[in-house]
Formats: structure tokens, C-alpha cells, sequence
């Protein structure tokens, strides 16, 4: 009965296998926005946009990494209010960051701090070969 019951289960779910399979893993691409300089000098805590909606917050000696999917995306950064004193809600970056992404591709960006405000950087990986 239960050789029946598993040969019953194998025949319905042989049908699901190959489509399963057909789809595979999409492409994507790894965006990596850090913090880890001291080059902004600020002890309050940003806010990181993406296409305008609040993804992460980056405190001081930090990073972040998202798995995207390939195409264009629009970065902004905006210092938030937190426990730190003087952390008040800043003016975000005036214009976007736009940064295109190809699947399969790491990139690294930083913050820094410039007469406009915050903006991103390109930096680069330093991994080891």
C-alpha cells in the first residue's frame, strides 16, 4: 500500500519536476553601500533610499549589501534623527545617485560628505584574489 501511495505521489508531482527545473536562478547583482571610512563626520546614523522608499540605516565602521535585480536604481542618503545628540532630521541628498547594475556584477560605493551634503562614491572591493 504505501509503494502504491509513493508510485501515486511520484506520477502527480512528474509533471512539476521539469518546469521547477526550467526556471533556474535568476540574475542578480550585489550592491554594497559602506560606511566604514571616517569620512563623514557625523556620529548620527543615515538613512539609505532606494527609489525613494527608506531601505537601511548606516551607522558609523558599517556596510550594507542588497541582492538586485539588474537595471538602474536611484540611491539617496538623509541623515535621521536617533539617540545620538544633535541628530535631527537632515535634508536628503539634493539629487539622486543613479547607478546601473548588470547581473553578475559586485559594486561598492561609499558615503562621503561634500559642500552639497551626502553622496555615494565608487570604492573599490579589496578582496583578496
Amino acid at each position: 500500500m504505501r509503494r502504491l501511495a509513493a508510485s501515486f505521489l511520484a506520477l502527480l508531482a512528474w509533471p512539476l519536476a521539469p518546469m521547477a527545473m526550467a526556471a533556474g536562478p535568476s540574475d542578480y547583482t550585489v550592491l554594497i553601500i559602506s560606511r566604514e571610512r571616517l569620512e563623514v563626520g557625523t556620529p548620527c546614523e543615515i538613512g539609505l533610499y532606494m527609489q525613494d522608499q527608506l531601505v537601511g540605516r548606516l551607522f558609523q565602521e558599517q556596510s550594507m549589501s542588497f541582492n538586485l535585480p539588474p537595471g538602474q536604481v536611484s540611491i539617496r542618503l538623509r541623515t535621521l534623527p536617533g539617540a545620538a545628540p544633535g541628530c535631527e532630521q537632515g535634508m536628503g541628498a539634493p539629487n539622486a545617485t543613479n547607478i546601473a547594475l548588470r547581473a553578475g556584477q559586485i559594486q561598492k560605493y561609499r558615503v562621503v560628505n561634500g559642500l552639497n551634503g551626502l553622496y555615494l562614491t565608487p570604492a573599490a572591493l579589496n578582496y583578496p584574489d
